[in-house]
């Protein structure tokens, strides 16, 4: 029997739980706003972008015959190989900004999650136009839409920025 109710303090099998974990999660549950579900729905959300985008690059490895572990083609590898390397920079600036994301996220949202997840759903939205735009082959195609994901990332600093005024203050 899974248990939700916040008493209790845990989602899980209450049988299989000791007290103190029990007491961690009721505590955990009575510190984050009940808002902080939407920031971990929306970094779920990234999670699930994140797969899109690896398969898509591996489809491109698959269609351009390029072979593990080559991060990026070469002429010699394929006549596309700009293309390739497109998608695969399409992936990887996403991959660089990911833990930059995600802290900000994290972060910001014990304070302000709707802010943070709605700031967080636009990133969502920018990057993968960022992403499809890239793929076109065109690195100029991240930029119309795309190019809008550095807004989102910039009012997840100020939040935090915020935040962390708000806690000196206190």
């Amino acid at each position: 029997m899974w248990n939700t109710d916040k008493q209790q303090g845990f989602l899980g099998p209450t049988s299989s739980r000791s007290q103190s974990e029990k007491s961690m999660a009721v505590g955990i549950l009575d510190v984050l706003p009940k808002e902080y579900g939407y920031i971990i729905l929306t970094l779920a959300a990234y999670i699930f972008f994140n797969v899109y985008m690896q398969i898509q690059v591996g489809r491109a490895r698959k269609k351009y015959n390029v072979l593990y572990p080559t991060l990026y083609a070469t002429e010699a590898d394929t006549k596309d190989y700009k293309l390739f390397n497109c998608i695969q920079r399409g992936h990887q600036n996403s991959l660089e900004n990911m833990p930059i994301f995600f802290l900000l996220m994290v972060v910001g949202g014990l304070k302000h999650p709707i802010i943070c997840s709605g700031l967080g759903l636009g990133y969502v939205v920018t990057r993968f136009f960022y992403f499809t735009g890239y793929s076109s082959g065109d690195p100029n195609g991240r930029l119309p839409i795309g190019g809008f994901n550095s807004l989102a990332l910039l009012g997840l600093l100020v939040v935090n920025i915020w935040f962390a005024v708000s806690l000196v203050r206190a």
